[in-house]
């Protein structure tokens, strides 16, 4: 299908992107996946050819783009020539902006130089134990001292965790307030930050997701983002983009499944012909191609809409929720195609099917997502039940 969004401009930096990808992540692929982490040299490389935090102004190092088509460019070849767990992205646009737009004078001129390098790599710590999708649930707490604060408490499945640098925490700073919290830049070498253990998965094996504890770190003034008592609505007023990042790579991921099935079932033979002859293999891949089709033109009209500062945050919420569940039935039927290898390790089919799996989980579950759907045509559960 031809994407009418893109322009000769965003074409070329696809092809700067794709030959990236192709030279130094693809030849890595199956050591990160062993190693359990990709080797944080990548993020420096990507730093040199200008591939992260885009938006950030040329006084750090950035190039000054906001056009977010860069950046869907970038995810979509990510995972076409690289490997859906290299989270450049969550790097880039989902927690350097935080540091961007509400970061001290300070902070910004000593670390965003850093993140535009990829010599320091981000992650961001909102998850505990208790607390998922119910953020103001967060048990860590941070504690004014003078001009700095004290943070205490931990965190689990943090992406980047073993490799990030730095990380913006959400830690309670009011008690009786349910969204009293603050986010806070936490660097590593601060005395009473330490990390688990690299946490197995399922899928997404490239990519690190460790626990994290912190115990009374000092964290300075130059550190807290924005107000302190606020950082519940911060992080909501980010909610949006994030989501519609996770809807590029959910909608990136079974493209490239789709892509690797058609030339599968097109070599395969069975009782003398290609498996793509079969009724049920052409009907399976005529129903995916246009289910595909269709949900990547509404991604891209909501790309379009973030670009105008547009996209309500039940929009990103429906764009989440239909492009992780294509790609869970897409992953699917691609392997069912595949047949028995598709359960075996040495197709990539395999490792998509587990990697896809998290989606419908991650920036806000299925469940969450419809909720706020629900919610924003007129559904409040809370309101009809009064």
């Amino acid at each position: 299908m031809q994407r009418l969004i893109f322009d000769e401009d965003h074409e070329m930096f696809r092809d700067s992107v794709r030959r990236f990808m192709q030279t130094e992540v693809a030849p890595h692929v199956e050591q990160w996946r062993k190693d359990g982490r990709c080797d944080p040299e990548v993020f420096r490389k990507a730093g040199e050819a200008g591939l992260l935090c885009m938006w950030a102004d040329e006084q750090y190092g950035g190039l000054g783009i906001e056009d977010f088509r860069f950046e869907q460019v970038v995810i979509e070849e990510t995972i076409r020539h690289g490997d859906l767990g290299l989270f450049m992205t969550l790097h880039s646009r989902l927690v350097g902006p935080y540091i961007g737009r509400l970061g001290s004078g300070a902070l910004k001129q000593r670390l965003l130089p850093k993140c535009v390098s990829g010599e320091t790599i981000l992650g961001v710590a909102m998850t505990e134990a208790n607390a998922g999708s119910d953020l103001a649930a967060i048990r860590s707490r941070a504690v004014r001292d003078g001009d700095d604060w004290v943070l205490n408490g931990s965190k689990t499945y943090i992406s980047n965790g073993m490799i990030g640098g730095a990380f913006v925490v959400a830690a309670r700073t009011v008690p009786d307030k349910r969204h009293g919290i603050g986010l806070f830049v936490v660097e590593e070498g601060m005395e009473g930050f330490n990390r688990g253990r690299n946490l197995a998965k399922m899928g997404l094996k490239t990519q690190d997701t460790a626990e994290l504890f912190f115990e009374n770190v000092r964290v300075p003034a130059e550190n807290v983002l924005g107000d302190p008592e606020r950082g519940f609505y911060n992080l909501m007023h980010h909610l949006a983009e994030e989501r519609l990042i996770s809807a590029c790579q959910e909608i990136a991921h079974p493209q490239v499944a789709f892509d690797l099935t058609m030339d599968y079932i097109l070599e395969r033979r069975a009782f003398g012909k290609p498996i793509g002859a079969f009724q049920n293999s052409r009907f399976k891949m005529a129903e995916m191609r246009a289910s595909l089709d269709a949900v990547q033109t509404f991604i891209d009209q909501c790309v379009m809409l973030h670009n105008n500062g547009e996209l309500t945050a039940e929009l990103a919420a429906e764009a989440k929720l239909l492009a992780s569940e294509l790609e869970g039935r897409v992953m699917d039927d691609c392997v069912q195609l595949h047949g028995g290898a598709g359960y075996m390790s040495e197709y990539r089919i395999s490792h998509m099917y587990a990697d896809a799996r998290v989606s419908r989980i991650y920036a806000g579950s299925s469940e969450i997502m419809k909720e706020i759907i629900a919610r924003s045509i007129g559904l409040d559960e809370r309101k009809l039940s009064d």
